[in-house]
């Protein structure tokens, strides 16, 4: 009796998991806190978190909704006085005027974004990404069965895609274009008057609409924040996505907005009705504080943040072969640094690519950043300069002695 070998099975995985790609800031977050559990000191520029605590104020509110009970589900769209303040925010920082039923509070800002590409995208439709883009923004539109059109802008331009751009860039397969501004990873924002070359384009091809990502709205060191709802033309064919993460230290909250118009808003309440309904109760009850309390808790974050941008940059520049953009919002630095690739590692390996260099660092310099690749932007890196002083000070030391050691 001869034995029969085992019979080939295939992935019981669904073809749209199996097409999609790790987050590359999470998986390079992960390898950071294996070296650290191992012992070694590694600084973690990888991760867009605060390292600041949530204000006390919005914790307090947390405990007092604990006390109060509110323990129970909520409306899949966000708790009423909550999209109420959320109403009142875009008035008083953006002149919006939206109503409570234009507005789906989530599970973060990245469920925001997921409920608004699935909710608007049909299987073939193109989906204009502006490029560098934050890492998910190509993976949401995998799971809609819609085709990334990446728009790379220039180094010149703090890789601002322009209205000409976007111009040529449109089909008749666009259905919409997806943005940062504040940009993650590269910290640009966009000015008033590129905006408003962007609407027109908008204005000229109706069938395009428009996902905004304005999570970095408060880290903006330039003064004005501009939203692309502000022209009337195109303000119902823009999704406004916005969040509490960053502008109030909220991350591990899990906490998100959209607003659009109201059928779009409606269409993502139900898309978020059959994955997670509402968002955790005293989160939002954490969220309702956050906004009653205004920003001065983020304008001081703000002016840290600006001071460790300051820093940095001051740094890098004596760093041979960076070409680094000075970052108008957020929190990272995007250098371009291509000219490190070909060059040979201590250990005789060669640098091809970003996700090389970033793998160099980690292991010689031990320090983490993630390859511009996840970004659109294979020839550049990020680092996020969420972190001490002193600990900045010490990351960009060890990389500029660890690029030397390249010949």
């Amino acid at each position: 009796m001869t034995d029969k070998a085992a019979p080939v099975t295939a992935s019981p995985l669904a073809d749209r998991l199996l097409a999609m790609n790790e987050s590359a800031t999470i998986a390079m977050a992960k390898k950071c806190r294996e070296l650290i559990a191992k012992g070694f000191d590694v600084i973690n520029l990888s991760f867009g978190e605060p390292d600041f605590q949530t204000p006390q104020y919005i914790k307090d509110a947390a405990k007092q909704a604990l006390d109060d009970g509110f323990t129970f589900y909520t409306p899949v769209p966000g708790i009423p006085e909550l999209r109420q303040a959320i109403c009142d925010k875009f008035k008083r920082d953006n002149q919006l005027d939206y109503q409570p039923n234009q507005i789906v509070v989530s599970t973060g800002a990245k469920q925001a974004l997921a409920n608004a590409v699935l909710s608007l995208v049909n299987p073939g439709d193109e989906v204009i990404v502006f490029s560098p883009y934050w890492v998910s923004y190509e993976e949401m539109v995998k799971l809609a069965d819609g085709t990334s059109v990446p728009l790379l802008g220039t180094l010149e331009n703090e890789y601002k895609v322009t209205a000409a751009q976007l111009e040529a860039a449109i089909t008749e397969r666009t259905k919409l274009i997806m943005y940062s501004s504040p940009c993650n990873p590269t910290g640009a924002v966009f000015s008033r008057e590129e905006l408003a070359a962007i609407a027109a384009v908008l204005e000229r091809h109706p069938q395009v609409y428009a996902l905004a990502d304005e999570i970095y709205e408060y880290i903006n060191f330039v003064g004005e924040h501009v939203s692309l709802a502000q022209f009337p033309a195109v303000k119902d064919r823009v999704v406004t996505v916005n969040g509490f993460s960053k502008g109030y230290a909220m991350t591990g909250w899990r906490l998100g907005y959209l607003a659009a118009r109201q059928d779009i808003a409606s269409a993502c309440d139900k898309m978020q009705s059959q994955i997670t309904s509402g968002t955790c109760s005293i989160t939002q009850r954490a969220g309702l504080a956050a906004l009653r309390g205004g920003r001065a808790s983020a304008d001081e974050m703000v002016a840290a943040y600006r001071r460790r941008r300051d820093l940095v940059l001051d740094i890098v520049k004596d760093i041979p072969g960076f070409k680094t953009p000075t970052p108008s919002g957020a929190f990272y630095i995007f250098p371009e640094v291509s000219a490190y690739y070909g060059r040979t590692a201590p250990d005789g390996s060669t640098i091809n690519n970003s996700l090389d260099l970033a793998m160099y660092l980690l292991n010689d310099a031990l320090v983490s950043a993630v390859s511009g690749e996840a970004f659109g932007a294979p020839d550049c890196m990020r680092f996020s300069t969420a972190a001490a002083d002193d600990k900045l000070v010490e990351a960009f030391r060890r990389v500029k002695e660890s690029l030397a050691k390249l010949a």
